[in-house]
């Protein structure tokens, strides 16, 4: 009889006292669950701690992820076979445990699972993909000072499971800062400069803040590393590209780079998503849809945090149809808004659309 497998949640916290209990709940499934608070100055520890959780508080300077998870991982318990990382604004869907039993054996290291980064606006999920924050106690730390990454000797494949049927999902508290981000991130390039996953990172970075000059630059810097190997990665350096030269008014440049991207990952949607937005607010309605039915026809959906929802769900097919309805094709355009509303029922604006279009057939 196979012995029964100590499983330790284990976390870092700060000022996260409104989640509390709802994660508490999710991860009660473990035999333990511990904390390394960083510093909170709200309620935190104390529900933590009458929850019965194990709480240690250590502040961390300089402030640095890595640190902060190796310094949690220090926590949990010697004769733990499982170690769970999450955080307290993360959810496992019930019956986890059993999942993770039943996909663990005496090989396992690593366990590999569907992590749903977001949840959009209708409920349903976001960008989702697979996660590896699950491990053996021994042989594992943490690195890079942010998107920090679980470091490990060279694992086997029979030491790596993977269960699609286990699900964490986040509710991240958009009211929370990461305005530290960009300089950790800029740290964590410097220390680890042929890194091409801190400098892709780096570079969205930049871009989210505007920084467009700076952004294009490492974008570039990213696909000239040798390490960038990854199709999937690199194509998106390409169309985060493209969005800064427009930002800039540099349309030519964003179009070249919207088409080396598919070029790059050409059996992905995502950059021809980006394409076809571009034809789409140029009135390049014909274009539009040639772009957007070859998309359509890709039909293997990659599980990587690179997946754009909007591929997925109603938003092409609502394109397609506002694109055949400006043609003055407006079977086709009822058509496709007829698709947009069957991916997404509850959307008043879609059923107003399909009402409208039926007074032009």
């Amino acid at each position: 009889m196979q012995k029964k497998l100590i499983i330790t949640v284990y976390a870092i916290s700060k000022n996260e006292e409104k989640f509390v209990d709802r994660w508490v709940n999710s991860m009660s499934e473990a035999d333990n669950i511990v904390v390394l608070d960083t510093g909170s100055t709200d309620n935190t520890v104390k529900k933590l701690t009458e929850r019965g959780v194990y709480v240690t508080v250590k502040n961390i300077f300089p402030w640095r992820f890595d640190t902060a998870r190796n310094e949690s991982l220090k926590l949990v318990p010697k004769n733990t076979d499982i170690c769970v990382c999450t955080d307290l604004d993360e959810v496992f869907m019930p019956g986890w445990r059993k999942k993770i039993e039943e996909s663990w054996n005496e090989k396992t290291k690593l366990l590999k699972y569907k992590y749903v980064w977001n949840i959009l606006s209708n409920g349903q999920d976001g960008i989702t993909f697979f996660y590896e924050k699950i491990h053996s106690l021994k042989g594992f730390k943490w690195v890079y000072p942010v998107h920090e990454i679980l470091k490990h000797k060279p694992l086997n494949t029979s030491e790596i499971a993977i269960c699609k049927d286990l699900v964490l999902k986040h509710y991240p508290d958009n009211l929370k800062s990461r305005g530290g981000y960009l300089k950790l991130l800029e740290q964590s390039v410097k220390e680890h400069p042929s890194n091409d996953r801190n400098t892709h990172y780096l570079a969205r970075e930049y871009m989210f803040y505007g920084k467009y000059l700076e952004a294009i630059k490492t974008f570039k810097k990213h696909l000239n590393l040798k390490s960038s190997t990854w199709a999937d990665e690199r194509s998106a350096s390409l169309r985060y590209m493209g969005d800064c030269y427009y930002k800039l008014n540099k349309l030519k440049l964003a179009k070249r780079c919207y088409k080396k991207a598919i070029l790059q990952s050409f059996n992905t949607r995502e950059p021809y998503l980006s394409l076809a937005i571009f034809y789409y607010e140029q009135k390049d309605y014909l274009n539009c849809i040639f772009v957007l039915n070859n998309m359509l026809n890709i039909t293997t959906k990659n599980l990587t945090y690179i997946t754009n929802p909007n591929c997925w769900n109603d938003f092409p097919f609502d394109m397609l149809s506002f694109c055949y309805f400006n043609l003055g094709q407006y079977v086709l355009a009822y058509s496709n808004a007829e698709k947009a509303l069957l991916l997404n029922p509850d959307d008043e604006r879609l059923k107003n659309n399909l009402s409208i279009l039926k007074k032009y057939i």
